[in-house]
């Protein structure tokens, strides 16, 4: 059964699905979760039309360089399990990633806008859940913020339509608290046209992030619905012995629809390769 939640102000950074209920159970071991920002917008989800989101095209971004960058005095160091993460999925879906010092801020929305399921593992600002990408070619040698930090106001100029956009990324769900929930990265994804965004509440482990996302795409490659695959990969995670933390495997949330994919149709190959 899917619970549908539309959270007010900052409950909206609860994760439901650690949640325990009175027997000892975790709510996600009887219910699949997704989260709207209002009533009114899963009203508005409701009544999109299915063809309103494409239906072919990925984008897979990880790791991007980020040796240069700074936010404020703070840097950054390489993330190889993100880039691992990616590789992994390019072999699941038979698809080319952006990479290191390929994944610049102007590559990755100059393909944004043409894909039905976007998938990015990297760097999220601590606030908002803004993401690090590599400084555009061409950037000095200190970048300023706008030639590699996606921003809300990016996004919100993109007109995307993906069905799905998976924000493999520390803090993506947060942002400002107000009474419609959260304004951040998330939202922005979804105010610009994306069906559906997963998100993180928190700083994400590495190496557990690439388990839970091999766990959540075999499941969506099997014709499961998103809020499934999800609830599947935090049950595998679960009963793992390596990743059973709650930190572990209740950081990602669904926000916006519970969508499904016809993978023959989201690659230009059609090959679809799970993983040994």
């Amino acid at each position: 059964m899917v619970m549908n939640l539309s959270p007010d102000g900052a409950s909206f950074l609860i994760p439901y699905a650690a949640l325990v209920d009175q027997s000892g159970r975790y709510l996600s071991e009887t219910l699949r979760i997704r989260l709207a920002p209002s009533v009114t917008s899963l009203m508005l989800l409701a009544e999109c039309p299915e063809d309103r989101h494409g239906t072919s095209g990925v984008l897979l971004v990880g790791d991007p360089w980020v040796e240069t960058v700074r936010l404020g005095r703070k840097r950054f160091g390489q993330l190889p399990w993100a880039e691992k993460e990616v590789k992994m999925l390019e072999k699941m879906l038979n698809v080319q990633s952006l990479t290191g010092k390929n994944a610049t801020k102007e590559r990755v929305l100059s393909r944004l806008e043409s894909v039905s399921l976007v998938h990015i593992a990297a760097h999220g600002r601590s606030e908002t859940g803004e993401i690090l990408l590599s400084p555009n070619h061409g950037s000095p040698e200190k970048p300023k913020e706008q030639d590699f930090l996606l921003t809300m106001e990016d996004v919100l100029k993109a007109k995307l339509r993906a069905k799905l956009v998976v924000l493999s990324c520390c803090h993506t769900g947060k942002g400002k608290i107000c009474a419609e929930g959260v304004v951040g990265i998330a939202r922005a994804f979804l105010g610009a046209g994306a069906r559906s965004v997963i998100a993180s509440l928190w700083a994400i482990e590495d190496k557990a992030t690439m388990e839970f996302m091999r766990n959540f795409y075999e499941h969506l490659i099997a014709g499961h619905s998103a809020s499934k695959s999800l609830n599947q990969a935090m049950k595998l995670m679960r009963e793992s012995g390596e990743f059973n933390e709650v930190r572990q495997w209740a950081p990602f949330v669904l926000i916006g629809d519970d969508v499904t994919f016809d993978f023959s149709l989201l690659t230009n190959e059609g090959k679809i390769v799970t993983p040994s």
